[in-house]
C-alpha cells in the first residue's frame, strides 16, 4: 500500500509520472536535442533536483520512459510461442497484443520513431532492433509450426511473416500518423483474418496431404 504523503507534499508516485509525462510530450512534440531539462520540470511543476532525484539527468529519464513499454513488448514475446491455441491464434493475438502496447504508448512511439528514423539527436543508445527482430523470430515460429501441423499450407514462411508484420505495422502507423483513419483492433484482427485463410490449408488439402504420408 502506498505510504501517506505529508500535508502539501505530493505522493513520490504522482512526482515521478508528472515528470515522464512531461518528458514524454516534450520529446514528442519538440525532439529530444531541442528539450531541456527546465522545460521538463516546469511542465511538471517541480525543481531541477526532483527531477535529479528521480533520473538523475534528462537522458535517465528518457531511459525510464522506453523501458516500460519495451519490457511490456518483451514479455508478450516471451510467452507468445508457449500459449495454448493453434499457431494462427497465437499469432493473432501476439500481433493484436503488441498492435494495443503501440496504441497505449503512442506518445513514446513517436520519439521511438523519430530516434530511429529521423537525424541524431544525441539521446541514448536503445536497442530497438532488438526488438523487432524477436518479434520477427517469434511469428516466424509460429509459422513454421503452422506448416509443419498442416494448419497452412506449404510455402516461404518468412514471407509470410513479412506479410503478417506488414498488417501490423500499417494498423500501427495509421494510429501514429492519420488517427482519422484508424483501423483499430478490429480492423487489425480483419486484416490478420485476410491473411491466414489466404495462407490456410483447406480441408481437402489437409486429407490429401495426410494421406500422401
Amino acid at each position: 500500500m502506498a505510504r501517506p504523503s505529508r500535508k502539501g507534499v505530493e505522493p513520490e508516485g504522482d512526482v515521478r509520472r508528472k515528470l515522464l509525462a512531461g518528458a514524454a510530450g516534450l520529446f514528442a512534440s519538440k525532439g529530444y536535442a531541442a528539450t531541456t531539462v527546465r522545460e521538463i520540470v516546469e511542465r511538471a511543476g517541480v525543481t531541477k533536483p526532483v527531477l535529479y532525484y528521480y533520473f538523475r539527468s534528462k537522458e535517465g529519464i528518457f531511459l525510464e520512459l522506453m523501458r516500460e513499454p519495451l519490457e511490456r513488448f518483451a514479455a508478450l514475446l516471451d510467452t507468445a510461442t508457449s500459449e495454448d491455441g493453434t499457431a494462427r491464434e497465437r499469432i493473432a493475438r501476439l500481433c493484436v497484443r503488441a498492435y494495443e502496447v503501440f496504441v497505449e504508448h503512442l506518445e513514446l512511439a513517436r520519439v521511438m520513431f523519430a530516434i530511429y528514423y529521423g537525424p541524431p539527436q544525441g539521446a541514448p543508445f536503445v536497442d530497438f532492433d532488438a526488438s523487432h527482430i524477436r518479434f520477427q523470430d517469434a511469428v516466424l515460429k509460429l509459422l513454421e509450426e503452422g506448416i509443419r501441423r498442416r494448419e497452412f499450407r506449404k510455402g516461404n514462411a518468412r514471407d509470410m511473416m513479412w506479410a503478417v508484420i506488414g498488417a501490423v505495422n500499417v494498423a500501427m502507423e495509421q494510429e501514429l500518423c492519420r488517427p482519422r483513419q484508424s483501423i483499430g483492433r478490429g480492423g487489425t484482427e480483419r486484416m490478420l483474418g485476410i491473411l491466414f485463410d489466404g495462407i490456410a490449408l483447406g480441408k481437402d488439402e489437409a486429407k490429401g496431404r495426410g494421406k500422401g504420408r
